[in-house]
């Protein structure tokens, strides 16, 4: 695959390859960075899928106050930060 330098601006679009196409658009694109992203789970059933237990017991951890920190809740919607969540609980005494 030829790089980006070989493309001038008044090389005709229909001219270009798929892999110069493609490699001049990403050129042009902002890399993401993955790493600061976080996993989140949403409701008690993405707690119990993620601890692997039923949406009752997930309910229960919930009331203890182990998950406080991961957890967001705003009226009948709530958001987990896996990650976290995960920490915290294999931390529990």
């Amino acid at each position: 695959m030829i790089g980006t330098e070989r493309i001038s601006d008044d090389t005709p679009l229909f001219k270009l390859t798929v892999g110069e196409l493609k490699a001049l658009i990403q050129s042009y694109l902002p890399e993401q960075k993955s790493v600061g992203q976080k996993k989140l789970v949403y409701g008690l059933q993405g707690l119990a899928d993620l601890l692997r237990c039923t949406k009752r017991h997930a309910s229960k951890i919930k009331s203890s106050g182990i998950l406080d920190e991961a957890i967001k809740q705003r009226g009948r919607t709530i958001v987990i930060d896996s990650d976290l969540a995960l920490e915290l609980f294999g931390k529990r005494d």
